[in-house]
């Protein structure tokens, strides 16, 4: 079946989906050990969550890029991403979507959280035809992932290093298998309507 060329994908249970970030070792690592952001978190930045596990990999090289160097895997309650995906708008502006230019600045300056649909990535990191949600947080998202909708952060470093050493020996089917197990997100009704380029 061929795949559509915008989709949620993620690893999600009935009440919570994991999303991807990465640091240094001095925010993830307090981060893990808290089980909450700590205080050198900036709350007062737009902050990039990503459900794509590879995604995650090509922003951050494996773990290898200064400053990216922690990988977390962040679950979050489903009620708190399905919020910012209602109060999302799409971080470029779309003809036909979009009333005019103007309008889409005014609800880009407005929303708490800003959607950019990028390309979904393979094990060698290549861009594959489909895409996958960024999701970009800002003010009362920002508050509100950190204080009320994280339900654990983990580390997962040492499996994105796992994964890299089996791609870089050719052991793709191994790799694979580690890989979460990522399923298309149930985005009911018109929870993404607004936000299909």
């Amino acid at each position: 079946m061929e795949e559509p060329q915008r989709r949620i994908r993620a690893l999600h249970t009935a009440s919570t989906i994991t999303v991807y970030q990465a640091y240094s070792p001095e925010i993830g690592m307090p981060a893990v050990r808290q089980g909450r952001f700590p205080a050198a978190w900036k709350r007062d930045r737009m902050t990039w969550i990503k459900p794509s596990f590879l995604w995650m990999m090509y922003r951050c090289g494996w773990a290898t890029k200064a400053g990216q160097e922690t990988v977390l895997a962040v679950e979050i309650t489903r009620d708190g991403f399905e919020w910012t995906l209602r109060n999302a708008c799409l971080s470029s502006y779309t003809r036909g979507l979009h009333t005019d230019r103007s309008t889409w600045q005014r609800q880009l300056k407005r929303a708490p959280a800003r959607v950019q649909w990028d390309p979904e990535r393979d094990l060698h990191l290549q861009p594959l035809p489909h895409r996958s949600l960024q999701l970009g947080l800002s003010g009362e998202a920002v508050r509100r992932y950190a204080d009320e909708w994280t339900v654990s952060i983990s580390d997962v470093t040492p499996l994105a290093r796992e994964i890299h050493a089996l791609v870089s020996s050719g052991d793709l089917d191994s790799a694979a298998r580690l890989l979460p197990k990522e399923r298309p997100y149930p985005a009911e009704g018109d929870l993404l309507t607004h936000l299909r380029s």
